[in-house]
């Protein structure tokens, strides 16, 4: 017959190895939590709010390029200053004009999400050229000689 001291020892043992099993599994279940929720319910919708911000400033840079064009001198130069914003979503990007004949693009990324924007409307009649950031005022400039 066993003794109520051996009991008591096994009792204990018993106890603390259930605690230490039970806490290992929600510590996992708690780390696989976290990483799901981070991606979930903050990566994607940044990524989405970052995609339809860049859009928005791929038309509006596209605009004010179609519209200086239309307003451009025969002879002489013309030039613009307008503002974007800062950054997106807490990230900072840049926006790059990729021109392939009669097909010119606004690319507006952060290196991760990327827009593309088709200028419309000026793409066989005047090549378009450059880039910028979103921090400090950006200029367009219109020059009849081409450069």
């Amino acid at each position: 017959m066993r003794s109520h001291r051996s009991t008591c020892h096994e009792s204990g043992v018993s106890t603390l190895t259930e605690y230490v099993t039970i806490s290992g599994i929600l510590l996992v279940l708690m780390t696989v939590t976290i990483i799901v929720v981070n991606s979930v319910f903050i990566g994607g919708p940044s990524d989405r709010l970052a995609y339809n911000a860049y859009v928005d400033i791929g038309n509006g840079v596209s605009t004010r390029i179609v519209d200086l064009y239309v307003i451009a001198p025969e002879n002489g130069t013309i030039t613009t200053i307008f503002d974007i914003p800062d950054d997106v979503a807490g990230r900072n990007y840049y926006v790059r004009v990729e021109s392939e004949g009669a097909d010119q693009e606004i690319v507006v990324t952060d290196g991760e999400v990327t827009s593309t924007v088709t200028v419309a409307g000026i793409g066989e009649t005047r090549g378009i050229t450059g880039n910028t950031t979103g921090s400090g005022w950006n200029r367009i400039t219109y020059t009849s000689e081409g450069y």
